[in-house]
């Protein structure tokens, strides 16, 4: 894989001790971009619009129908050309905003959303599609992906229907979300052309797309979009136990326990010695993280333009190798509860709201 990039923050050379302090480049110079054979230029850090009209971030109406469109609007004048959708977010509200957002200015965005597999009913992928690509207001998806794997739909039958998507023009690149190595490399049998991408959640704190996806990504020249790069805010290094963040999504995040928020106290000091290395902010820090690994795409959500900004200027921030070293050690001695053990803790959590 080839990343072309503008203008660059030059590394730093020094250790952990003593790092210079490197300014964050103009807005609009930052971008890179992964050039993939047979694939249309593509911003290596996309937006994603999860909270584009779902109720269940706490923003609003006012915010999808003000706010969501500027942050679109400043994505594409910042050279930000993967926008990430899903026809399951605010039962298709989230593409209608993209879409109209988009109106004359088409040719300047790589599109990508999502289908959620339901039933084992022939033709349904082709009408979700199409009702997808209307919302859009656009004749062709850029990027059309099954957005969950479905245990009693077998991928031959969504396959079958991507392939006549794409047979029609409807569809151009073909992806995943959520898929085991085994499953992507299945779906790509039966869809019997590149499956281009599986779009998981990766982050500095669960990497655990690297143990198979990602090197068989770098393999075969396809890409895995890190979907919650920033656990959701978590690695923003704004919360702590006696400050956590409200809304139903971030609730329900047992990252945010506060028993977690102060086991992560390591690792957000180091996010925030290499931040202050570089004037920049945890977040932007977590984000050149992970636009260091080859072949991963990022898709950070926004909810206002100045923060789409700050994730922007992460694409021109370069990490020396002993500062992503060090962010990698941080991250492997955090041991954050979940699972069964968190529940207890989740339900009270809940509880008070």
């Amino acid at each position: 894989m080839r990343v072309g990039r503008s203008k660059l923050s030059p590394p730093t050379q020094l250790g952990m001790c003593c790092l210079e302090r490197i300014p964050s480049g103009d807005y609009g110079d930052a971008m890179k971009f992964v050039e993939l054979p047979g694939l249309t230029r593509v911003s290596r850090l996309g937006l994603g619009t999860w909270q584009f009209g779902s109720r269940e971030w706490g923003y609003g109406d006012s915010y999808a129908e003000g706010e969501a469109g500027r942050i679109l609007d400043r994505a594409l004048e910042l050279g930000v050309t993967l926008i990430d959708t899903a026809e399951a977010y605010g039962f298709g509200r989230s593409e209608r905003i993209v879409g109209a957002a988009l109106a004359g200015r088409r040719d300047e965005a790589y599109v990508a959303t999502k289908y959620f597999p339901i039933a084992p009913v022939p033709g349904l992928v082709e009408r979700h599609g199409r009702g997808s690509a209307k919302r859009l207001e656009v004749e062709t998806i850029d990027l059309y992906q099954v957005h969950q794997p479905n245990p009693i739909i077998p991928d031959r039958l969504v396959m079958g229907g991507m392939r006549s998507l794409q047979d029609a023009g409807v569809v151009a690149d073909v992806g995943v979300s959520n898929y085991s190595l085994g499953r992507w490399q299945a779906a790509q049998n039966a869809l019997g052309r590149r499956v281009l991408s599986n779009q998981v959640r990766y982050s500095l704190v669960d990497r655990s797309a690297e143990a198979e996806l990602l090197p068989w990504a770098r393999d075969n020249d396809q890409l895995i979009i890190a979907w919650s790069p920033l656990a959701q805010g978590f690695l923003s290094a704004r919360y702590d136990a006696d400050h956590r963040p409200a809304g139903t999504v971030r609730r329900a995040n047992s990252l945010f326990l506060p028993e977690n928020l102060r086991l992560a106290k390591p690792l957000f000091g180091v996010l925030g010695e290499v931040a202050d290395a570089h004037e920049a902010t945890p977040a932007q820090v977590a984000l050149a993280w992970l636009l260091h690994q080859p072949n991963v795409l990022v898709i950070p959500g926004a909810s206002t333009v100045e923060q789409l900004e700050r994730n922007v200027q992460a694409a021109d921030l370069e990490l020396a190798t002993e500062e992503v070293g060090a962010l990698r050690a941080a991250a492997e001695a955090f041991h954050p509860v979940g699972g069964l053990t968190a529940i207890p803790q989740m339900v009270t959590n809940w509880r008070a709201g």
